[in-house]
């Protein structure tokens, strides 16, 4: 753990350090949501685990944006309320790596097998011009 994950997690209320879980039905099936699309290709099936992770991750940095907003609202001085909100950029980062790494294992390879190849990787051209700065 880096030192501003580790600062980050510091500051936060114990209860929000803890690792938070949800128990949805994580088997699921999405539409690619582009405005102006409609069904994807393909059916993105992901496995339990790989959803769960990413769920968890995010379900982390939402507590932590909480605790970010609690600071503001308790005067917390300015560079550290920055510093949090660098860790929670840092973390959405790191969850942003994963999905696109299942996508391109999972998603990408499905596609080459179907046949689907250059839909897919408009989509993912898509996605990252939005995606990248």
């Amino acid at each position: 753990m880096n030192s501003s994950n580790r600062l980050a997690k510091e500051s936060l209320p114990t209860s929000q350090q803890a690792e938070h879980t949800h128990d949805h039905d994580l088997d699921h099936n999405h539409t690619d949501h582009t405005p102006g699309t409609g069904e994807s290709a393909h059916p993105h099936v992901h496995s339990q685990e790989s959803l769960r992770r990413i769920v968890n991750r995010l379900s982390r940095i939402e507590g932590h944006v909480r605790g970010i907003k609690t600071m503001v609202q308790q005067s917390t001085p300015c560079p550290d309320v920055l510093l949090q909100i660098a860790a929670v950029r840092g973390a959405l980062d790191r969850v942003a790596r994963i999905v696109l790494d299942e996508h391109l294992t999972e998603c990408v390879a499905r596609a080459a097998k179907e046949g689907n190849m250059e839909f897919e990787i408009e989509q993912l051209k898509a996605a990252l011009d939005r995606f990248l700065p």
